[in-house]
């Protein structure tokens, strides 16, 4: 199996207004067409995807490492909103203009939280987390999962404080203890699980805030404005996963106008990796049409 996991071909970080940085690293022609990727959970810059598809499509694909993660300068208390403004002024400080984007499992709140506030053009979110914290998946939710959700709503410094435990290596064995073997024969393949391992290890490197920062805001209720999204968004899920979005992302689909689900045959939580071409040019497409 060949899941095209290459190293970036351009890294480094850009100075923010402020002082912070954010740390991003480059896949595909330098002068194709911007698609700013929100990684995965404690995933840092450097684990790409598509790198089979990149040049033929003319995307140049750029992965940011959220504050406190990789090389990005930590932002204690930092909200969505927060992350927008982040991605507005790096668009403007790289020159993308309005770029396209995807959102991965974690990420995909973010990259929401970016089509929202009309601060992208088109989104593909890509085994995404849902928004567990809705009522609705109450009863639908693990106890031990259910319990961390109440305390993330109920009591956000205290489940940040618990989150703040966390490390790469119980990461690793998180993912790999939970999937499905359609998704561990991707995950377990040599050059994608090194390239995995360094990914969450870089994530770690400041230690786990900037994780724990995410992980209550993704647990949480999101307060993002989905029924105000008014870009072309696509959402797919493998049909084999039920970890990032208990119904497979129905109901979040539902909340967005006019958004698309794409439910993938024999997959799970990895189609990112496995169905990469087909994400991009889908989304290369809604934006065109649009």
């Amino acid at each position: 199996m060949n899941l095209y996991v290459i190293d970036p071909v351009r890294i480094g970080t850009e100075q923010l207004p402020g002082g912070r940085s954010l740390g991003w690293a480059e896949w595909g022609p330098a002068d194709g067409v911007p698609v700013l990727f929100s990684p995965g959970a404690a995933t840092s810059r450097h684990l790409g995807f598509g790198g089979e598809a990149l040049d033929a499509l003319g995307v140049r694909l750029i992965s940011v490492d959220r504050p406190g993660l990789g090389a990005s300068s930590p932002r204690p208390g930092r909200t969505f909103d927060d992350f927008v403004d982040d991605i507005r002024a790096f668009a403007g400080l790289r020159g993308l203009g309005r770029p396209l984007m995807v959102g991965n499992s974690q990420g995909a709140p973010f990259a929401l939280a970016c089509a929202a506030a009309g601060a992208v053009r088109a989104l593909a979110v890509v085994s995404g987390g849902d928004e567990i914290a809705e009522p609705r998946f109450a009863d639908a939710l693990p106890g031990e999962l259910r319990r961390l959700v109440d305390l993330a709503v109920l009591d956000p410094a205290t489940a940040e404080q618990a989150f703040a435990g966390f490390s790469a290596q119980a990461m690793w064995d998180m993912v790999m203890s939970g999937s499905p073997e359609c998704d561990l024969a991707v995950y377990q393949q040599p050059t994608f699980a090194a390239a995995y391992r360094r990914a969450l290890d870089e994530a770690f490197a400041q230690g786990a805030a900037g994780y724990a920062r995410d992980t209550v805001l993704a647990m949480g209720r999101w307060g993002i404005g989905l029924a105000d999204i008014a870009v072309p968004v696509d959402l797919w899920y493998g049909e084999q996963d039920t970890g990032h979005s208990p119904d497979q992302g129905a109901g979040l689909t539902m909340r967005i106008p006019g958004a698309v689900r794409h439910l993938v045959p024999e997959a799970g939580g990895a189609v990112l990796w496995t169905h990469a071409g087909q994400v991009l040019s889908t989304l290369l497409g809604r934006a065109a049409a649009a």
